[in-house]
């Protein structure tokens, strides 16, 4: 059974190359391919994993949830994301990504049509956990595309432009799950209709995503660019499939700056996910905003990510590859914007919405830069399995403030009243956006690899 799995995602095979007048005509239509295929493919995969913040407060009035067991599945879908993200990422460096992503999309699917089907506590964390776990699926077959497709060079800009793929996802999750349950008149729509969705999308995804140049006839993307680094030159190592070995042991456990850069990641995604998670309760509970209001702060948040991603992955390319750099620079406003939002009173609505918006203007590029680094540091051939490794550690991150911010509003609501319970929350996001900003500062002179 497991040989039969492991034969049906292995990478598609190299096929005789084409003529060169066919590689020139054919090469740039295959790289939008890829980059449309794996957008929208990626943000759907958000549709069906962003959308349960957006009915919390649906869940605790109509199933009696609490605090505490709404955090207790969103933390138990960010670990099991994490593994997910993790494990998957090694299996999808040596993967056809198109068949990998497809079926990682519909089981997701799936998931989140037998959780708007049952109304038990224990059957919903069965199910958000492996909802979380399959959308494991998601970012490492992108990246390995994306590896692919892009050469070092032009890496920044179009990774950055790829990557706001989850701010569309992201933004658009949040509006559909208000929209469906508005609309069809209960929280099981805020699943059923990103279910239907995240189906077609994964039949799409199987219909339109291509694997590496080599299995459609076409050159290495280096090749085509005339873009080697000089290792690559002297040791042919850019088409070079990796052992299970070098992909954890060489090229992730023994290298210091992924670790660096998984723990900064730790830190970044709880300050990234407070919002995401807390941010729709935390307005309603205590900034007055309604359900739709709740679905319009996270498209504020995500949207306010996509001009920001594009433009300074551009001008990190600009800057010789100083992601580390431009990063640490992002994490300013953050801290300004998480410090207004905890100061500004009820009946500022409007200001807590700006300062989401710089949140996701500054957040999303600092995520993105901490997985083109590793890039950078790493190669094409691992990157799923050095982002999986750093995507673990920010959904252990992610994971830490589901579970622990709710166990602190819970706690603190009763100790003190629900507005200080939710301060202590903002000022423990604001030191671990202080802590990242400062473990980043070691990148700041980093460049990529010769």
């Amino acid at each position: 059974m497991i040989s039969k799995i492991r034969n049906f995602f292995s990478a598609a095979k190299h096929i005789e190359r084409l003529p060169d007048d066919e590689v020139k005509r054919l090469y740039p239509r295959y790289r939008w391919r890829v980059m449309e295929s794996t957008f929208l493919g990626y943000a759907t995969f958000y549709l069906v994993r962003n959308n349960l913040s957006v009915v919390s407060k649906e869940l605790e009035v109509g199933l009696a949830y609490t605090h505490s067991m709404i955090g207790s599945i969103l933390a138990i879908t960010a670990i099991s994301y994490g593994l997910g993200k993790f494990l998957m990422g090694a299996m999808s460096d040596r993967s056809d990504a198109r068949k990998f992503m497809a079926v990682g999309l519909m089981l997701t699917a799936v998931c989140n049509f037998l959780f708007g089907s049952v109304s038990d506590f224990q059957l919903h964390l069965l199910l958000w956990s492996l909802n979380g776990f399959f959308q494991g699926m998601g970012w490492p077959p992108c990246g390995r595309s994306m590896g692919h497709w892009f050469s070092e060079r032009e890496r920044g800009l179009m990774f950055s432009i790829w990557n706001t793929s989850h701010n569309v996802g992201g933004g658009i999750a949040g509006m559909l799950a208000a929209w469906a349950v508005i609309h069809f008149g209960g929280w099981q729509y805020a699943f059923f209709v990103p279910g239907v969705v995240a189906a077609i999308g994964s039949i799409y995804l199987f219909w339109r995503l291509r694997d590496t140049p080599q299995s459609v006839g076409l050159p290495p993307i280096e090749e085509y660019n005339d873009d080697f680094t000089e290792d690559e030159v002297a040791h042919g190592t850019n088409e070079k499939e990796l052992s299970f070995k070098e992909l954890f042991i060489d090229h992730v456990l023994m290298n210091k700056w992924i670790w660096l850069l998984a723990i900064a990641n730790f830190f970044a995604y709880i300050a990234r996910y407070s919002m995401l998670d807390w941010g729709p309760m935390y307005l309603r509970e205590i900034k007055g905003a309604s359900l739709a209001g709740g679905g319009i702060a996270i498209l504020a948040l995500e949207f306010g990510g996509i001009p920001s991603t594009i433009l300074l992955g551009w001008i990190s390319d600009k800057l010789g590859g100083r992601r580390g750099m431009v990063a640490v620079l992002c994490m300013v406003p953050i801290l300004f914007a998480f410090l207004t939002i905890l100061l500004t009173p009820a009946g500022y609505l409007w200001l807590d919405m700006l300062m989401l918006v710089m949140i996701g203007c500054f957040i999303y590029p600092v995520i993105n830069f901490i997985v083109i680094i590793a890039l950078d540091l790493s190669s094409k051939k691992a990157i799923g399995t050095a982002a999986g490794f750093i995507g673990l550690f920010g959904y252990i991150g992610r994971t830490v403030q589901a579970k622990g911010f709710g166990v602190m509003i819970t706690h603190y609501k009763d100790v003190y009243d629900l507005d200080t319970a939710w301060k202590i929350v903002l000022y423990t996001t604001l030191g671990c956006t202080f802590i990242a900003m400062a473990l980043l500062a070691f990148t700041w002179k980093m460049k990529p690899r010769a």
